[in-house]
């Protein structure tokens, strides 16, 4: 019976998107979410960026931070939020004194079309790894990895979400998203009460001061989140796109607000792990805590998660489509859109197939990217073209330093998880700002 009720959920939450979302009749509407002649105002602009970050993956992650570290692994978690706030900041600074359209406009001024062929493929990459890790945590809800219900389900998923944002691209996107945000806020509500009255030993204050901030016991992984927020937002077009479409002031206070209210709804999430830890609950803490109390709470953390992936899925099928089309000037037309959207949504799901992991989706993330830094940082100095080549590839350099797992342990000044992935993101930003900047002083 409760598979019925799953696949309810999936179907009938889609046909209902699909009839809401606005039908884009030009490629303003398409690319860019002009609606009747308006750009989205500061509410939509920053329910949108919310729940098109918070997504399936982020928010599994989030709970089981909370399982294995208390609230100081959803807080460590919430920082990467503060990319909201460092986007918004230098966005608006672009536009308001550089006049930039565009990150590519702006990529294409300072470094030329090279540069833009190497920030394109590293964000296509991006895109298409959020398609197949985010369908995959809605899979395992249906059934185990590798079973029937598994694969249907994420089919089913993938193809009924690319059905609405067909039907009006950014538009759909954007429209659906504040949705999406109701729809989120009020089944984190739900859970919540549920976890706070079902067990009268765990309260909120309880569950506020859980954990030990430790560098061990997660705020590794809080400065790790704090130095990748100067670069991760950047290579994020879901993210970037939507810094050019509202005025400068508008798209200004979304970012800012939505850096507040994306924390909140990140360290909320992580309280369901830590009252799993509180249980003593073992394995995935969403599903767990679902479980224990019962058919209809496991129901809505499923609609939670679906919620969360059709946001994100619907917002990388836009972006991807803008990115060929506008961004890389391939076919501005709502055809090439559409078929861009086509394409994104079958080869992001050939890696379902394949048996790959989640957390891989986020090697080329992160830590890869850090040399993006210096880039939008000090986006104004005037440094050769070089530099930025020398930055970014630094940055992939300590990526894969952090993959193979060969970084000096000399160079690691602290304990425990994530030591290696903060001192090697320090590091590696050092490496990448002093690289951006040698050119500029031999030249001069």
């Amino acid at each position: 019976m409760e598979q019925y009720w799953q696949w309810g959920l999936i179907i009938t939450s889609s046909v209902i998107l699909f009839l809401l979302s606005p039908l884009a009749k030009s490629t303003n509407q398409f690319f860019k979410a002009v609606h009747r002649k308006k750009a989205p105002n500061t509410f939509m602009l920053m329910g949108s960026l919310v729940i098109s970050w918070i997504f399936a993956k982020s928010i599994t992650n989030a709970a089981n931070l909370g399982l294995d570290y208390g609230i100081v692994g959803g807080v460590a978690y919430a920082a990467y939020y503060v990319s909201f706030a460092v986007a918004g900041l230098i966005i608006y600074q672009m536009r308001v004194q550089g006049n930039f359209k565009s990150i590519h406009h702006f990529l294409t001024f300072r470094f030329g079309k090279g540069a833009v062929a190497v920030f394109s493929i590293l964000i296509a990459i991006r895109l298409f790894n959020e398609v197949w890790s985010n369908t995959m945590v809605i899979g395992t809800y249906f059934g185990e990895t590798g079973s029937s219900p598994y694969y249907w389900s994420i089919l089913l998923f993938t193809a009924l979400t690319l059905a609405y944002t067909l039907k009006g691209g950014l538009s759909s996107s954007i429209f659906t998203d504040v949705i999406q945000m109701a729809l989120f806020s009020i089944l984190l509500f739900i859970i919540l009460w549920n976890v706070f009255h079902v067990d009268n030993t765990f309260t909120p204050t309880k569950a506020i001061t859980t954990g030990v901030w430790s560098f061990e016991m997660g705020v590794n992984l809080l400065l790790a989140a704090l130095l990748q927020s100067f670069s991760y937002p950047f290579h994020d077009p879901v993210l970037t796109d939507r810094g050019f479409i509202s005025s400068p002031k508008v798209t200004r206070k979304s970012f800012l607000w939505a850096s507040l209210v994306g924390a909140l709804c990140i360290i909320l999430f992580s309280i369901i792990g830590v009252y799993a830890k509180h249980a003593g609950l073992q394995g995935q803490a969403a599903v767990e805590v679902g479980k224990a109390f019962g058919v209809i709470i496991l129901l809505v953390i499923n609609f939670i998660m679906i919620t969360s992936a059709a946001s994100t899925l619907d917002s990388t099928f836009s972006s991807f489509s803008k990115l060929l089309s506008v961004d890389l000037n391939l076919g501005n037309t709502l055809k090439f859109g559409r078929w861009s959207m086509a394409l994104i949504a079958v080869l992001g799901t050939i890696p379902v197939f394949l048996n790959a992991e989640i957390l891989s989706a986020t090697t080329i993330s992160g830590t890869m990217v850090i040399g993006l830094t210096p880039v939008f940082l000090f986006w104004k100095s005037e440094t050769p073209k070089i530099s930025f080549y020398l930055s970014v590839f630094c940055g992939i350099l300590f990526g894969f330093l952090l993959l193979f797992e060969v970084f000096p342990q000399r160079m690691i000044f602290t304990s425990g998880k994530y030591a290696d992935l903060l001192w090697i993101n320090f590091w590696g930003i050092f490496s990448c700002i002093l690289l951006y900047f040698i050119p500029k002083w031999i030249k001069r």
